[in-house]
């Protein structure tokens, strides 16, 4: 099981596409549920996402910018072996102003994405496909070239 908590909806209309496509073919590999919180400062975003997380067994990555980059078939291995332990994965994407301190001390790992910024519909955008990609090199399915 994935999921994703993610601060802020879709609004540009291509990238909710991709993400969507990303959404649909992660589908054929494992569950994934998609959270979104409504948009506001980082503290109250922060409150609802701990809310959510409260019993949580699970993996938990914060995506920063400050949080560690990985290789596409390091994060494969890791992402597999942490839903083999864990049994499921959530990823937490804020909104403007980042995340709070208080969601990246209860996360099990920072992770980024890039050392550059990205909106947060870019970065739900990338992040599906990441994972997608995550799951296809797991499944030797061919989607990454190497």
């Amino acid at each position: 099981m994935i999921k994703i908590i993610a601060v802020g909806k879709m609004k540009n209309k291509a990238l909710a596409e991709l993400a969507q496509e990303y959404q649909k073919r992660l589908s054929k590999y494992d569950k994934l549920e998609i959270v979104e919180i409504k948009d506001s400062d980082a503290r109250r975003e922060g409150e609802k996402i701990l809310e959510i997380l409260k019993g949580a067994k699970a993996k938990i990555y914060a995506m920063a910018e400050e949080g560690k980059c990985r290789s596409s078939e390091d994060f494969s291995k890791t992402l597999e072996e942490d839903l083999a332990k864990f049994g499921a994965s959530v990823f937490i994407i804020g909104g403007p102003y980042g995340l709070s301190g208080e969601v990246k001390s209860r996360a099990n790992e920072l992770l980024s994405l890039s050392p550059m910024t990205f909106t947060h519909e870019w970065a739900r955008a990338i992040l599906l496909e990441q994972i997608y990609r995550a799951k296809s090199i797991s499944a030797c399915s061919g989607y990454h070239h190497k």
